[in-house]
């Protein structure tokens, strides 16, 4: 993602349907998507992994992101670990983007990076999300916990590398 990205990463991230699951308020600022990316690049560079902007062929836009973040902080008791997360302008679900957008960087982090095993979390009530997670991308539910932005109910998942399938 680079900083020119900006004016359609506030589209994506000020949008509240777009953020009902994410356990953070919509931005309301420019500004504030300026320090998502500046902290995506961070990640990066500190990481050599982030979350990489999805455009659409036709129209050359940014439509959402799907990437690995390397948790520094605890989640669901997990730190020093591989998360894969993803989101997109809602004119763009059900359209395959995710679950396209999310093999290849599967594929990256499993393959390129040699990671063992990567995790991700989603609300209970996002049901799609939920069943990209588990039914088109292969990860195994290893139970619940909340969430301690929103305290939402989340599912935890893990992809281990013997189980990738692209699909």
């Amino acid at each position: 993602m680079i900083s020119e990205d900006v004016d359609r990463i506030f589209l994506l991230d000020s949008n509240p349907e777009v953020m009902k699951y994410i356990g953070v308020p919509p931005v309301t600022k420019l500004e504030q998507s300026a320090e998502t990316i500046r902290k995506i690049q961070k990640q990066y560079t500190e990481n050599g992994i982030a979350r990489w902007a999805v455009i659409e062929k036709e129209t050359n836009l940014l439509i959402g992101w799907s990437g690995l973040k390397f948790l520094t902080e605890p989640l669901n008791g997990f730190k020093n670990v591989y998360e894969l997360g993803y989101r997109f302008l809602p004119e763009f679900w059900g359209k395959g983007f995710a679950t396209e957008a999310a093999n290849a960087v599967l594929e990256y982090g499993l393959k390129e990076l040699n990671l063992d095993k990567i995790y991700a979390c989603a609300d209970i009530k996002n049901v799609e999300s939920n069943k990209i997670l588990k039914e088109k991308l292969g990860f195994e539910s290893k139970g619940t916990f909340v969430d301690e932005l929103d305290n939402a109910t989340c599912y935890w998942y893990e992809l281990e590398k013997n189980n990738f399938t692209k699909n």
